[in-house]
C-alpha cells in the first residue's frame, strides 16, 4: 500500500508524469477530485478538460437521456463519450507519446433536508501505454460522514486514490483495492463494488474483488450474479422481497436446493409478497470461507462460486455472522418480505443463548433485532438417529421454550413440509469426502450441473479413473 503518500503528493506525482493526459467529469457532489490536481499544482500536465454537468438539463445535453442520474449506467455514459472525445481531439496530435484517460463521478451527498442515501459512482477509464486498447476501474461508494463537506473531502480522497492505482498499479489488482482508502478509514467510506474490466485486468475475476472488499472491511457485503458480474447490492435488492439461504455450499447439494425451493413455495403465499419480485440469495459468511483460520483459500472459493452459479444462483458475501446483522443489512436495502431458510440445526444453533453473548441483551435483543421487520424463518427438517425432526417436534431449552413458542405463534417460525425425505440423509461434508475417492455415490446427492462441473473442472479433489 501506499500510506506513506498523502493525497497532495499522488496528484503532484500523476502531473509530474508525462505518460498521462485526459478529463475529469463530475456531476454532482463528487466536485473534489479536480481540485487535487490543481491544489498540488503542474495540473497542466495531466488535465485536458474538467467538467461540472451539475444542471440536469446539461448533463442530458452532454451524455443523453438517464432515468437515474447516480448510477451505473450514467457513469458508463460520461466515461465512454469523455474517452472518445480525448482520442478524437488529441490523438492525431500527441497520442505517440500519450496514454489518455477519463475520470467521472456521478455522486449525492447528504442534502441540507438529510435523510437521503449519500453514495455515488466513480470510475477511470484509461490506456495504460500510447495507443492501447483501453481498461477501466468502476467503484460504489457510500459516504459515511455525517457532514456534506466531510462525505466531498472523502471522495475527492477516494478519486486521487483510484486515479493513483489506475495508473502505478493496474498489474497489480490487490493492491489496487487495497490502496483505494489510503488516508481514510472505513468510518468514512464503504465501497461495496469494484469492477475492473479491458485490456490490463483480463486475468482478473471479479468475484475474487467483491471477496476482497469484505476481506478488508471496505464493505460488510458484496454480491455477484449467476453470470460471474460483481453486482451493487443496493440495487439488486431495492424493493425486492428476498428469500436468503446461509450455508458453505462446499458443494451444493439437492437438499441446498430443495430447502430454498420449497421456502419459495410458501414464500410467495404471504400476502406481503404479492406483487413482488423475489430474489433468491445463497449467502457465504467469511468465517465460513476462512473455515477457522485468517487465510481464504480462493481456489476453493471459486469453486463453490462457480458451483453455485451452475445452479443459477446470486451469491452474497457478508462479514455479518449473526443473523441479526445480516437481517439489518438486507432491511435497510428493502422494503420488502425478508425470509431465511436455514435448517433444524442451524435453528437450534440459533437457540444457543452463548451465540449471543456479544449482545448486552444477550438472546433476547439479538431476537428483537433479528424479527423487528417481521423476518420469517423458513425452517426444513432434519434427521437425527433415524427420526425425522421437524420444526413441531424440535426441542429446546427448557427455559427458552416460552420464547419459541411465542415466536411460533406470532408466524416468526414457518415450517417446510414439502421437503423430500430422501434427501434429509444427505451433507455436504459427506459429499465433500467421497469426491476425491472411487465411491460415486456423491453424483446423485447434488444438482446434475453440479456434479457435471466438478469433474469436468477438477474440484475439490475429484479425478477420473484410468
Amino acid at each position: 500500500m501506499d500510506a506513506g503518500v498523502d493525497t497532495l503528493q499522488k496528484a503532484l506525482q500523476i502531473n509530474l508524469d508525462p505518460r498521462w493526459y485526459g478529463t475529469i467529469a463530475e456531476i454532482g457532489a463528487g466536485q473534489e477530485v479536480a481540485r487535487w490536481f490543481f491544489r498540488a499544482g503542474g495540473a497542466a500536465g495531466t488535465v485536458a478538460k474538467t467538467m461540472s454537468a451539475y444542471d440536469m438539463a446539461v448533463s442530458d445535453a452532454v451524455y443523453g437521456k438517464a432515468d437515474r442520474y447516480v448510477s451505473k449506467g450514467r457513469l458508463q455514459a460520461m466515461l465512454d463519450h469523455e474517452y472518445q472525445l480525448n482520442l478524437d481531439r488529441l490523438g492525431e496530435q500527441r497520442g505517440e507519446e500519450t496514454a489518455f484517460f477519463a475520470f467521472a463521478d456521478t455522486v449525492v451527498a447528504r442534502s441540507y433536508r438529510g435523510g437521503n442515501e449519500c453514495h455515488g459512482w466513480m470510475g477511470v477509464k484509461f490506456q495504460s501505454r500510447p495507443h492501447d486498447e483501453p481498461s477501466q476501474v468502476v467503484v460504489h461508494v457510500r459516504m459515511l460522514d455525517d457532514e456534506a463537506p466531510q462525505q466531498q473531502e472523502a471522495l475527492g480522497i477516494v478519486g486521487v486514490n483510484l486515479l493513483y492505482a489506475a495508473f502505478f498499479h493496474h498489474h497489480e489488482a490487490d493492491r489496487l483495492v487495497e490502496s483505494l482508502l489510503d488516508r481514510l478509514t472505513t468510518g468514512r467510506i464503504e465501497i461495496d463494488l469494484i469492477e475492473m474490466t479491458g485490456i490490463e485486468f483480463r486475468a482478473v475475476d471479479n468475484r475474487v474483488l467483491a471477496l476482497k472488499l469484505v476481506q478488508l472491511g471496505l464493505s460488510g457485503a458484496a454480491m455477484f450474479g449467476p453470470d460471474r458480474r460483481v453486482l451493487q447490492p443496493s440495487e439488486v435488492l431495492r424493493k425486492k422481497a428476498i428469500l436468503v439461504e446461509r450455508g458453505s455450499f462446499r458443494p451444493p447439494t439437492v437438499v441446498n436446493i430443495d430447502m430454498l425451493e420449497a421456502a419459495r413455495a410458501k414464500f410467495e403465499t404471504d400476502p406481503a409478497v404479492a406483487g413482488r419480485d423475489i430474489l433468491l440469495l445463497t449467502e457465504l459468511t467469511m468465517a465460513n470461507l476462512r473455515a477457522g483460520g485468517d487465510v481464504v483459500d480462493r481456489k476453493d472459493f471459486l469453486a463453490r462460486a462457480d458451483l453455485l452459479a451452475a445452479c443459477g444462483m446470486t451469491v452474497l458475501i457478508s462479514d455479518y455472522l449473526a443473523y441479526h446483522r445480516l437481517a439489518a443489512y438486507l432491511a435497510w436495502r428493502t422494503d420488502g418480505r425478508i425470509g431465511m431458510v436455514m435448517g433444524v440445526p442451524s435453528l437450534l444453533d440459533l437457540f444457543d443463548e452463548a451465540k449471543h453473548a456479544d449482545l448486552p441483551g444477550g438472546i433476547l435483543e439479538s431476537f428483537g433485532r433479528l424479527f423487528k421487520n417481521d423476518l420469517r424463518l423458513f425452517v426444513y427438517p432434519m434427521l437425527r438417529d433415524d427420526r425425522v425432526v421437524t420444526l413441531d417436534t424440535v426441542e429446546v431449552a427448557e427455559e427458552l421454550r416460552p420464547l419459541f413458542d411465542y415466536l411460533n405463534r406470532r408466524g416468526s417460525f414457518v415450517a417446510l413440509e414439502d421437503y423430500k425425505p430422501d434427501y434429509l440423509p444427505i451433507l455436504s461434508r459427506d459429499v465433500l469426502a467421497r469426491i476425491p475417492t472411487d465411491d460415486t455415490g456423491w453424483e446423485s446427492m447434488v444438482p446434475a450441473e453440479v456434479g457435471e462441473l466438478i469433474k469436468r473442472r477438477g474440484f475439490f479433489g475429484y479425478h477420473r479413473g484410468d
